[in-house]
């Protein structure tokens, strides 16, 4: 027995079951307590509420949805929503992070003072009121349909973004636009706000990336022939990527639970609907546990994802 206890291995992992079994008490300690005190006060508990009808109405989403369906249906749709903001804001937020990161070496003054300017303004200014922000342009300053004239075949309108789908074209009808695939003022003000504020610091994690890069690659690049654009691309980029997904993994994390200020403009994502939720079953302690579920999983999932290509990304030492 003192064998295994010498054994530095052994005896980390009984540290570790020890504190687990410690954090499970406390956990269920609080549990407890939170039930009984709730059965005190006559306030329902538990997840039957999930196979009732939600009773009303989602404005937007993947799949239809009525009031009739019941509130897990209203969660997964919501949870539709949020995810469709946060996988496209992850691909928007990227390839204009990397745009400006990349921009601030430039040659051109005027390109390296305008990336400059775009970081410094927008990741100095608070996420929530550039979400406002947007959210006024599109339903204030933006033209009603009526006024709308096509641009590219899309109409962007105080109704939202109208573009072409699978060759279906937008056609301005009545009071309305039919044909494509219309997205809201609400999600695109969410979109728009999300991306530009995240954008801004990627770019900083792109250009230090870069620049922790040796001076000495660059100019060895240059003594073999390569132009400044394959330099970037093929020397400098790769081997700062070992560099660059560590911090670009908390800023997709950031971006998803950020996401979570769509109540703020009106989109109807998971918080919104979990809202809602509350004020007609009144079950607050369950639809917050399962938020803090749902975006525990996709941070989970997302760190799983980019430490796996972290992993890929990594420069292999012989």
């Amino acid at each position: 027995m003192m064998a295994l206890w010498r054994n530095q291995k052994i005896r980390g992992w009984i540290y570790q079951l020890l504190v687990l079994l410690l954090v499970a008490f406390c956990i269920a300690v609080l549990a407890n307590n939170t039930l009984e005190n709730m059965r005190i006060r006559g306030i329902q508990s538990g997840f039957g509420f999930l196979w009732q009808p939600a009773g009303f109405d989602i404005s937007e989403s993947l799949f239809s949805f009525e009031s009739t369906q019941s509130y897990w249906k209203a969660f997964l749709t919501g949870f539709g929503n949020t995810l469709r903001v946060a996988v496209l804001g992850i691909i928007l937020t990227t390839l204009l992070g990397v745009l400006l990161g990349v921009g601030r070496f430039s040659r051109n003054v005027l390109i390296r003072g305008l990336c400059l300017t775009y970081v410094e303004t927008f990741r100095n200014i608070p996420v929530l009121l550039q979400l406002l922000m947007w959210y006024l342009i599109c339903v204030e300053l933006l033209p009603d349909v009526m006024d709308a004239e096509p641009f590219l075949g899309m109409y962007l309108t105080k109704a939202g973004l109208a573009l072409p789908w699978f060759g279906d074209m937008p056609v301005k009808a009545g009071f309305g636009i039919n044909g494509g695939i219309t997205v809201s003022p609400e999600f695109l003000a969410l979109l728009l706000g999300l991306t530009l504020y995240t954008a801004s610091y990627i770019a900083e994690i792109v250009r230090s990336g870069i620049a922790s890069v040796p001076r000495g690659q660059h100019e060895a690049a240059m003594a073999l022939g390569l132009s400044r654009a394959q330099t970037m691309r093929l020397i400098q980029l790769p081997q700062a990527l070992r560099v660059i997904i560590p911090p670009l993994t908390n800023q997709y994390l950031n971006l998803t639970k950020n996401s979570s200020l769509a109540v703020a403009v009106g989109y109807p994502d998971l918080v919104s609907i979990a809202n809602t939720s509350i004020n007609q079953t009144g079950r607050a302690v369950e639809c917050i546990a399962l938020i803090m579920l749902i975006y525990l999983s996709l941070s989970l999932l997302t760190s799983v994802l980019m430490n796996a290509y972290n992993r890929h990304a990594a420069i292999k030492e012989r």
